[in-house]
């Protein structure tokens, strides 16, 4: 069970992208998610079918074609340098991905009922978030949730976790359709760095790494303790997740991606109750002062 919900770097590949995860494969209904690297002058064309999608610079920039839209998607040069902008593209499209300079770049998507148009979301329209307090703090880009930016399903944020922090926590779980829950496949995408300015790292310095917990109720077993590293991926099909864990010396980004079947498109989280009374500590605790990363008009949402 652990190989199907820990996607290891490369494990998951198809073709152009470096991460391919439909709900087919995923063995579920809604959430997909695909990373996509190009060369200098690389060019990439794709139908979105059924799905809505976004194109989500991680690294460079890009022009984005699609059914007679265009969006010039000034990117970022890594996911720890800021927000950036992205692209919307509506399911039963045609789109076109050009990047002079080479890219990586996130394709979140969900099985969307709706066809909404071709959208451009800017940077500086994506909230930012500080989540937590002292070692529990984490900055979370808010570019694609419900109140923020319009789409069928498709729900989607970035987060930003500091070197030696924890996120994702208190563990929490959205599997059951109740007041105050939702029903959401999530996927977690990461990225390792060395933190903004380590001069002490050296050129010895191996790969960035963090750890990753999933684990389920009685009735819905499901265990999970995942070493993570850049281009990993984990599958939440239900259960509790978190803590996600940035080891010391090294920064943790995870791209979250949620889809479901319920008629609102809402984010409702329960917390797990042995952990849920974690958050009331926070009080009068300062967030780490090494947050917000980058945020040119995002400000505290």
């Amino acid at each position: 069970m652990n190989s199907k919900l820990h996607l290891a770097a490369g494990t998951a590949a198809d073709g152009p992208y470096q991460l391919s995860v439909s709900p087919e494969q995923a063995g579920w209904a809604y959430s997909g998610l695909r990373i996509l690297d190009l060369p200098p002058g690389g060019t990439h064309e794709l139908r979105t079918i059924c799905d809505e999608m976004l194109v989500l610079p991680l690294a460079g920039s890009a022009v984005v074609d699609c059914d007679g839209a265009r969006f010039e998607l000034a990117g970022r040069p890594s996911v720890f340098a800021g927000v950036t902008d992205f692209g919307y593209l509506p399911r039963d499209a045609a789109a076109r991905i050009w990047t002079e300079r080479g890219g990586r770049f996130a394709l979140p998507a969900a099985r969307a009922a709706r066809r909404l148009p071709p959208r451009y979301g800017p940077a500086s329209g994506v909230p930012v978030e500080l989540r937590g307090a002292g070692s529990c703090s984490r900055q979370v880009n808010n570019f694609c949730t419900p109140e923020v930016f319009e789409a069928d399903r498709l729900i989607a944020c970035e987060v930003i976790t500091p070197a030696g922090n924890w996120s994702s926590y208190p563990p929490h779980k959205h599997d059951q359709e109740r007041p105050g829950e939702a029903v959401l496949e999530e996927i977690y995408y990461f990225e390792i760095s060395a933190g903004p300015a380590r001069p002490e790292a050296g050129p010895s310095a191996g790969p960035g790494l963090g750890y990753q917990r999933v684990y389920g109720t009685a009735d819905r077993p499901l265990d999970l303790l995942a070493e993570v590293r850049t281009g990993d991926a984990v599958l939440i099909p239900h259960g509790w997740h978190g803590p996600s864990m940035a080891v010391p010396g090294y920064d943790m980004y995870y791209l979250n991606v949620m889809a479901g079947p319920g008629r609102e498109r809402a984010w409702l989280i329960c917390d797990d109750p042995a952990h849920a009374w974690v958050r009331g500590s926070w009080a009068g605790q300062p967030a780490d002062p090494r947050l917000p990363v980058g945020a040119p008009g995002g400000g505290q949402a």
